[in-house]
């Protein structure tokens, strides 16, 4: 599986479940993400075969924004 960054504007723990919880819905196991919300650029890190343009889409639907980092 391909890992991908994304710079997000998630704030709180909340937002961290509610884009944990559509990312789940979209076929990423519990264990394949993670959220920093420490880190001013609140970073999101996916392990999935999913495209990166579908998991910005998956987190825009959520109702966060989300930027891909190469």
């Amino acid at each position: 599986m391909a890992t991908k960054k994304f710079r997000t504007n998630a704030k709180c723990g909340g937002c961290s479940a509610k884009i944990g919880a559509a990312l789940e819905q979209n076929g990423v196991p519990a264990g394949g993400w993670s959220l920093d919300l420490a880190a001013p650029e609140k970073w999101l890190t996916v392990d999935s075969e999913l495209a990166p343009e579908a998991i910005v889409r998956i987190v825009t639907e959520a109702g966060f924004k989300a930027e891909e980092v190469r």
